[in-house]
């Protein structure tokens, strides 16, 4: 392709260096679809003929269905996914496909291509996580009654229906969605027509080739166009951050399917054995999901670092986005769909659940706020159960087997209704604000989520 310039060929050892052919191979449909309209510009131009375009057109839809197919070619000799369609195009039809590169370079192409894979990938992505979202709200709903203790540095805090746990994670996959959603606005962005850096001397309708497209808006320097990666870190990092959600709902499952909790039970289908221990049943999905988040993280530190330090405009560096970004974009909708998988395998063990909110001391802060309601100011409350728990613990008694002479004893606000709070579900029905985990607020919510879940899949 710069054979006019060079006296020797690059070596093996510099083009097996400097192949992209084995991972950008992936970009083949968009980068077709990218070559057709850029040679309808070219015929609106007067640079190519309608029959040489007909011929364009019928050579590359033959290439795309051979790729698709697994017969194509590739070679490494001509570096990227660019070239390998060119080369054959213009092996195929003559000189009309030599001219399918006027006005163009590969900067703004691969720049264009980029930019519709992301386009696809994020809606897939956004679907993925709303499938999970689904089986989030499903398994809430099949468990509604379920209560387990919330925990704060994972110690025992308050009650909370298992179902309120859940819907916290669907949020959180929610704003990730929005994320993606935003970052989807400044990919959809149509590049083609910066050239190199410079754009070229034949002027395209770039507004025509972004409406074939379906790009809403065209990109307004030539020189950022060609260089621009920052839509690929932005979708980097929103899919770390999804990452984090799923590794923290993976150490919630982690930890939930261990016999010291017991609260919920994983499908045969989800987990593996030990090769040596035939006891065992281990939460591999969610140990991996766990682990891969590192792998999205790096994914985005690589990119950064690639960045950081590149002068305008277009540099080879810049070769060194596509792994990252497809290997990203691969593992979270491989972890998304095997973790909707799993939560809709997995059976809650509500007799453990209540075993386990049968605790007393997880009502602690209703004694305070019993207090409060009787117009004890809340540090004082606060010191009066603290006080109060101190002596249940070095006595190994609750709450429930004190006398009320013995409440008493710590404050004389204390009267015989102070034994209606040691009731979960009485405490549960009272937490009544919004977005606190009442079962009247619950159902409401697992409700609002089914409709907007259903609304975005019609």
């Amino acid at each position: 392709m710069w054979k006019g310039r060079f006296q020797k060929e690059t070596t093996d050892r510099v083009q097996q260096y400097g192949e992209s052919i084995s991972y950008d191979w992936r970009l083949y449909a968009h980068d077709i679809r990218g070559s057709l309209s850029h040679a309808e510009a070219l015929v609106e131009a007067g640079i190519l003929t309608r029959a040489e375009f007909n011929a364009i057109r019928k050579g590359l839809r033959e290439i795309e269905k051979e790729i698709a197919a697994g017969t194509f070619d590739f070679k490494v000799t001509l570096e990227d996914i660019h070239m390998n369609i060119e080369a054959a195009l213009t092996q195929r039809i003559g000189p009309a496909g030599a001219k399918l590169h006027t006005a163009r370079s590969r900067n703004d192409q691969v720049a264009l291509d980029i930019r519709m894979y992301c386009r696809d990938e994020i809606d897939a992505i956004i679907a993925h996580l709303e499938t999970l979202q689904k089986a989030l709200v499903e398994c809430g709903l099949k468990n509604r009654n379920a209560v387990i203790p919330g925990y704060t540095h994972l110690q025992r805090g308050q009650p909370v229906l298992f179902a309120h746990h859940l819907l916290a994670y669907v949020e959180m996959f929610e704003r990730d969605c929005g994320r993606l959603a935003d970052a989807r606005r400044r990919v959809n962005v149509m590049p083609l027509g910066s050239g190199a850096l410079a754009g070229s001397t034949i002027a395209l309708d770039r507004l025509g080739i972004a409406k074939r497209l379906g790009f809403p808006a065209i990109t307004q320097n030539s020189m950022d166009a060609v260089s621009d990666r920052d839509f690929v870190a932005e979708i980097l990092f929103a899919l770390a951050l999804a990452g984090t959600h799923l590794s923290r709902l993976s150490e919630d499952v982690v930890l939930w399917a261990t016999a010291e909790f017991r609260f919920v039970t994983l499908s045969d289908a989800h987990t593996t054995g030990s090769s040596l221990m035939p006891q065992k049943k281990n939460p591999d999905v969610a140990e991996l999901t766990r682990g891969k988040s590192g792998r999205l993280y790096g994914n985005l530190v690589s990119l950064l670092t690639t960045l950081k330090g590149l002068p305008m405009t277009y540099n080879r560096d810049l070769q060194e986005d596509k792994e990252p970004l497809f290997d990203s974009i691969d593992t979270m909708k491989a972890a998304l769909a095997v973790f909707a998988e799993m939560m809709e395998a997995m059976t809650v063990n509500a007799g453990e659940t209540a075993a386990a909110t049968d605790d007393p001391y997880l009502l602690a802060t209703d004694i305070a706020d019993y207090l409060v309601k009787r117009k004890v100011p809340f540090r004082q409350a606060h010191e009066i159960v603290g006080k109060l728990t101190a002596h249940c613990v070095e006595n190994n008694r609750q709450y429930p087997e004190l006398s009320l002479d013995e409440f008493r004893a710590f404050s004389e606000t204390f009267d015989a209704s102070v034994f209606k709070v040691f009731d979960v579900r009485t405490a549960l029905r009272a937490r009544t604000a919004v977005g606190a985990p009442s079962p009247s607020n619950v159902a409401k919510q697992l409700g609002r989520w089914q409709r907007k879940l259903a609304a975005k899949k019609a």
